[in-house]
């Protein structure tokens, strides 16, 4: 059964295309059959064929002989020759699944193949590539606005009913039963020994300095509230001016001097802290009740999903602003991300051989399960089917071979004659 028109509906433009390349060929390849087996019948009948006539006779014969033969081969890949249950006929509808379990063989061991994708990958220079890519504006804009897009749409599908349980059932019980007094200790001491807490120090001092500047009645007041009702009054604001004065000082002292004495106490008392918190069973224990009571207290659940539906909102408001800081951040890294692909080869070499390695761990690893989708989806063709499909794509080169098979039967028909005559 050859390739129906009915079937051509339900085909997309690229197979349409080969369709009509494949009947292209076809019809030429029957046509040169056919002007051979008429020049054949006129010299046989015609003629006394001898001289030219001789050659033409022969050599139409021969060029029949060909296309004959060529058709039988071709047409006995996909069907049994009009119809006929010849044996050895009909390869591809019997063989189906013989035939994709090759394929997938032939695919992964040759396409598949870690060190040939890798290859590939270098070759094709992915990070110049890209980096030429997002250069212009409007593709960076592309990509965050795609990204932002798909971003926005996972945020909102989390609902606050399952944020809740997560709280509830998952994360709180596991945190409750997690020994979390070694693990806080041990942050801790790696904050205090990269003194990344110094920066809050000085926020800390910095901020106090303002505060007690912009507001001395404050000071004021405690300090007054505190004095005996016997003392005078202007003695109350000699001591409490002094108090204010002092206490600026000592902030002051402590905001501009890293190796002041109560920077290193703190250093000191944060350290043993830590320590205490690693190794102290009194330390451990009550670090564990505090945090378990907190883990436990009535409501935790629902302020963690108020705290969640704040920046759930917050996100998804700054990833549709079209104007957003979050967009023209994005397409700020892009341009920067850009330049440094196209500009910096050692990057570039980098990238592209991280690429390379991923891919070659991915094509190692699941590259024969790839390429069975061949093998499984030969195998749920029907065999006509596979024929078909089969057909579309390369029957259009194979009825070259029928053309090439009726010249090629010519030009030896002609030689055998030639031979004959010699021979004579």
């Amino acid at each position: 059964m050859s390739l129906s028109l009915n079937a051509s509906t339900a085909m997309g433009e690229a197979d349409l295309i080969r369709l009509r390349a494949l009947r292209k060929m076809r019809v030429i390849a029957v046509s040169l059959l056919i002007l051979a087996a008429i020049i054949f019948v006129l010299t046989q009948t015609l003629t006394d064929r001898t001289g030219v006539w001789g050659f033409v006779n022969r050599g139409a014969e021969a060029a029949m002989i060909g296309a004959l033969a060529d058709w039988f081969a071709v047409t006995a890949l996909f069907r049994h020759p009009l119809g006929l249950p010849i044996p050895h006929t009909a390869i591809i509808p019997k063989r189906k699944e013989v035939l994709g379990q090759s394929l997938t063989e032939f695919v992964a061991t040759n396409f598949l193949d870690g060190a040939v994708v890798k290859d590939k990958v270098l070759r094709a220079e992915p990070a110049r590539r890209l980096g030429e890519w997002l250069k212009p504006v409007e593709n960076r804009q592309k990509v965050v606005v795609r990204a932002a897009g798909i971003a926005s749409v996972g945020i909102s599908k989390v609902k606050d009913a399952d944020v809740e349980s997560l709280v509830e059932q998952v994360m709180l019980p596991k945190l409750a039963e997690a020994e979390k007094s070694p693990l806080l200790g041990h942050f801790l001491a790696g904050v205090v020994e990269d003194g990344s807490h110094h920066g809050l120090v000085d926020l800390v001092a910095t901020e106090s300095y303002a505060w007690l500047t912009r507001n001395p009645d404050v000071v004021e007041r405690v300090v007054a509230g505190r004095a005996p009702s016997w003392v005078p009054q202007w003695v109350n604001a000699q001591v409490t001016n002094r108090i204010r004065q002092e206490l600026l000082g000592w902030v002051s002292d402590v905001r501009d001097r890293p190796d002041h004495p109560a920077r290193k106490s703190l250093d000191e008392l944060l350290a043993k802290l830590a320590d205490d918190m690693q190794h102290d069973a009194g330390t451990m224990a009550r670090t564990e009740a505090v945090i378990n009571r907190a883990l436990t207290r009535p409501g935790l659940a629902d302020t963690v999903t108020a705290l969640w539906r704040s920046i759930q909102r917050a996100l998804i408001e700054a990833l549709d602003d079209e104007e957003g800081v979050l967009r023209r951040r994005g397409i700020e890294a892009l341009g920067d991300l850009a330049e440094r692909l196209t500009a910096e080869p050692e990057f570039q070499q980098r990238i592209d051989s991280q690429l390379a390695s991923a891919a070659e761990t991915i094509a190692t690893s699941f590259g024969p399960e790839l390429a069975t989708v061949i093998s499984d989806t030969v195998e749920r063709w029907d065999g006509n089917e596979a024929a078909e499909k089969i057909e579309l794509h390369v029957g259009r080169d194979l009825q070259f071979i029928r053309i090439n098979g009726t010249v090629v039967g010519a030009l030896v028909g002609l030689g055998i004659h030639a031979l004959t005559l010699v021979l004579g």
